[in-house]
């Protein structure tokens, strides 16, 4: 097997159908760039989860690539300025999405300065990969925001990081770019080769993988040979960096990351898998160029390369544009015939979806801006009755049975719907495209999966409100026998005091009883001594009395007759008184 040409054997895809290119009009172009814009609106949700929560606040200064927002969550990116200026708002602004709704974006009014903030490439053109270690290249990749830039919009940190855990053994670059009328990959590998390669061996580095396959549509033979030249130079006998390059029939949708797999190894990804299950991962080609400026530069992923196509641009071109940037300026830029357009799709004719203004603005899932003139994009006529031909499951490139999940789908059956593998569809259009009724079976399959993701939401917002209020439950249930068990230990605490102070009453009365009686006694023993002493005293006074009286010489000496007989007289009556 040639390392340069291509592999021995491919493997076909079910499905697919053959369209018209229309590429012709950018892909010959070379890469303009977009004047600044007078206003940036850079959205804080541009990738799947979480978005990212803001680190500036209205007034504030920033400098080209400065960080405006941290990325929130485990499945997050940070998201940068793209230009110089000063923060005017942070408000919700139209974004370019399928659902039509706002978000929160950060206004920068530009300076013109396109000052950037101090960067510190972690290598030099002079210096070797291998000079760096894998935890370094993913912190980078990381710290720059980088998202799958094919569409997935998947962090790709996050992407890496488990693909080294899960042992990838294959690295698949995703370089077919299928839809009708999108060149800005095709170009950049025309243009850019050698930062394409490059970002490809740090992808490896991180990931470990012993082999690379770069996937390309057979369409695209100017940057096929232009790779093919540039890869020669690094897959040399003696180093370990074999990348092989591998043209694949131009067959929509060649390009979607099952169905290259499954060409370039004849591999399957299981129903509702990753390829990292069969050990395998899948980047695309301008995801590989924003690592490398990663590293190399250190800009975080700020621009990217957006094709301006349609019969309403008179200029068709790949730009490299901000993001943040209005549509409506690079449109203007491009030469936008106003009067001729009919439709305004952001992505490509059958995977893109119409946007309901201009004014808003580029973000990173921005890969095509396609306006059309009045009958180049033929609008179906009204849907028909199903005539069960068959051909939407004869198209549809992971063998699935379109009919019947319509059927499902249009009657709400949300449950039926999925036992068809309804996650499985790529939205890819094929059915739709082949049908004959002309029923939009895409936009059922996208409503479908919508409601089933809304009443998850909401399944899930009622577990939550369940468990909240079981633990609220519990947790109540908890304070109330806490509760109880506190005022059943201070009714026994106050008991036992009672009945201590009881006890110490009733010992202190005993106490008192026998102090009252002793002292009684001694009381008694001296009222009684009192008493006797009282006795003795008067007794005593009485014998002194008398003695006295006996001893005082009386005066009834020389009485008369007649006093004589009144002294007697006197006694007399003391006598008989007594």
């Amino acid at each position: 097997m040639s390392l340069s040409s291509t592999l021995s054997h491919l493997w076909p895809f079910p499905g697919g159908v053959k369209l018209a290119g229309h590429k012709t009009l950018t892909n010959h172009q070379p890469i303009t760039t977009a004047h600044i814009a007078r206003q940036l609106i850079i959205p804080l949700s541009q990738h799947i989860g979480q978005p990212a929560e803001p680190t500036v606040n209205v007034g504030d200064k920033v400098l080209k690539g400065q960080v405006l927002g941290y990325a929130h969550g485990p499945v997050s990116a940070p998201v940068h300025a793209s230009g110089s200026g000063v923060v005017t708002a942070i408000e919700e602004h139209l974004v370019p999405h399928p659902s039509g709704l706002s978000a929160l974006c950060i206004f920068i009014d530009t300076d013109g300065y396109e000052q950037w903030t101090e960067r510190s490439p972690l290598l030099s053109s002079q210096q070797n990969i291998s000079e760096l270690s894998s935890e370094q290249i993913h912190e980078q990749i990381a710290k720059a925001g980088i998202v799958g830039l094919g569409g997935a919009l998947y962090p790709s940190a996050v992407k890496l990081k488990t693909a080294e855990k899960m042992h990838t053994d294959t690295l698949i670059i995703n370089a077919a770019e299928c839809e009708p009328y999108i060149t800005c990959d095709d170009v950049l590998m025309q243009k850019r080769p050698e930062e394409v390669i490059l970002g490809i061996l740090l992808i490896k580095k991180v990931v470990g993988a012993k082999q690379c396959l770069i996937g390309i549509e057979d369409n695209k033979t100017e940057a096929y040979q232009t790779l093919l030249k540039t890869i020669s130079g690094y897959n040399t006998p003696h180093c370990d960096t074999q990348i092989e390059i591998v043209q694949v029939p131009t067959r929509y949708p060649a390009g979607g990351e099952k169905q290259l797999i499954q060409v370039l190894t004849g591999k399957e990804v299981p129903t509702q898998g990753l390829p990292m299950d069969i050990g395998i991962i899948c980047h695309n080609i301008t995801t590989a160029v924003a690592i490398y400026n990663a590293v190399y530069r250190d800009e975080p992923l700020i621009s990217r390369i957006v094709t301006l196509t349609g019969g309403a641009i008179k200029q068709p071109q790949n730009m490299e544009v901000p993001v943040g940037t209005p549509i409506r300026d690079i449109l203007n830029q491009a030469g936008l015939d106003e009067t001729k357009i009919e439709k305004i799709i952001m992505g490509g004719p059958m995977m893109g979806f119409a946007l309901p203004s201009i004014d808003i603005p580029i973000t990173k899932a921005t890969n095509c801006i396609l306006v059309s003139e009045k009958g180049e994009l033929a609008s179906p006529p009204p849907a028909m009755p199903c005539i069960r031909c068959a051909r939407c499951s004869d198209s549809c490139p992971m063998s699935l049975l379109p009919q019947q999940m319509y059927w499902y789908a249009k009657a709400r059956d949300l449950e039926k719907v999925q036992d068809y593998n309804l996650f499985d569809c790529i939205e890819c259009g094929c059915c739709s495209y082949s049908c004959p009724s002309n029923i939009p079976l895409v936009q059922y399959f996208r409503y479908a999966k919508t409601e089933i993701w809304d009443d998850e939401l909401e399944r899930n917002k009622a577990n939550i409100a369940r468990d909240r209020h079981e633990f609220r439950e519990q947790r109540l249930e908890k304070a109330k026998a806490a509760k109880a068990e506190a005022a059943r230990l201070r009714k026994e605490k106050l008991l036992k005091k009672k009945a201590l102070d009881a006890k110490k009453a009733k010992d202190n009365a005993k106490d008192n009883t026998k102090g009252n009686a002793k002292d009684n006694d001694e009381k008694n023993q001296s009222d009684k001594h009192s008493s006797t002493d009282l006795i003795q005293e008067a007794i005593a006074r009485a014998k002194a009395k008398k003695a006295q009286q006996q001893s005082q010489k009386k005066n009834t000496d020389n009485l008369s007759e007649a006093q004589q007989k009144q002294i007697d007289e006197v006694n007399e009556r003391r006598r008989k008184r007594s």
